[in-house]
């Protein structure tokens, strides 16, 4: 019998998070700082993992510069658009960062697969979407592409989890149910994108997302090796002396609509 792996503890998986989570730190203030354009493209199964990992990539970030860009279904003047155009508007400043939560990719995969696009629209999309990113590669912007797997068993154990907690039911679409019973179709649709998409200059990253917290780690560890950025000297901040009081005297405590103390209640 195979011996099974050996997993992080979660003192271990805390430590690693935090560390780097710091060196994201460093990437926003090199990014900020060079004036770089950062890309990152999270694809996927449903329920793989993609929005925890965006989560924590950014739990500690400026969001004036690193920004998540999770579009909705498009308009009626959108879809009269040329494909990538709404996309493009997302895309980062100088000294910007943004995480694509599903992004051009839709085509390829959930509107081929439940006939949102026509095929001649999808076969269009696998011709252009390799020119559009070497566009942006050769204009310098730095993309990165990952894609979050996860088992068949994996993905139903974790619907059935979401159906059956109130505080996360919110993330069961009807769309992801749709994903059971066409599982070898998404599977088919990867594969044809894959083929058309892994391109040397901005290739797909496939993360196994069965354990959550092991994808996470592994996903920002390869990102972070991907980037050649340096620790940006922070300037030295001091914090003035607070002036002596001009005689100020706030406002009678019953002229202010205070909040309750909820907490004192709990105790």
């Amino acid at each position: 019998m195979a011996k099974s792996k050996r997993r992080l503890s979660d003192e271990q998986y805390e430590a690693e998070l935090f560390r780097l989570q710091a060196e994201m730190v460093k990437v926003q203030e090199w990014v900020r700082a060079e004036g770089k354009r950062l890309v990152i493209v999270f694809e996927g199964r449903d329920a793989a993992g993609k929005g925890g990992a965006i989560k924590r990539i950014t739990q500690y970030l400026n969001p004036r510069v690193a920004r998540i860009a999770a579009l909705p279904a498009p308009s009626e003047r959108q879809r009269g658009q040329w494909y990538f155009q709404r996309y493009v508007e997302h895309l980062p400043s100088p000294g910007e960062i943004v995480l694509f939560d599903r992004s051009w990719y839709n085509r390829a995969g959930v509107e081929h697969v439940m006939g949102f696009c026509t095929p001649v629209e999808h076969r269009r999309f696998l011709h252009q979407c390799p020119i559009f990113e070497r566009l942006l590669v050769e204009d310098g912007i730095l993309l990165r592409k990952y894609w979050f797997s996860v088992s068949d068993e994996e993905q139903h154990r974790r619907f059935k989890a979401r159906v059956e907690d109130p505080m996360r039911r919110w993330k069961l679409s009807t769309m992801d149910l749709e994903s059971i019973t066409r599982w070898e179709d998404y599977s088919r649709a990867k594969d044809d994108m894959m083929v058309h998409t892994d391109i040397p200059e901005a290739p797909w990253y496939v993360v196994e997302g069965d354990v959550k917290k092991e994808a996470r780690l592994n996903m920002m560890a390869h990102l972070l090796s991907t980037l050649e950025y340096r620790d940006v000297p922070l300037p030295e901040i001091a914090i003035p002396e607070r002036p002596a009081s001009t005689g100020y005297v706030r406002p009678p405590r019953d002229h202010t609509n205070y909040v309750p103390d909820h907490v004192e209640g709990l105790l």
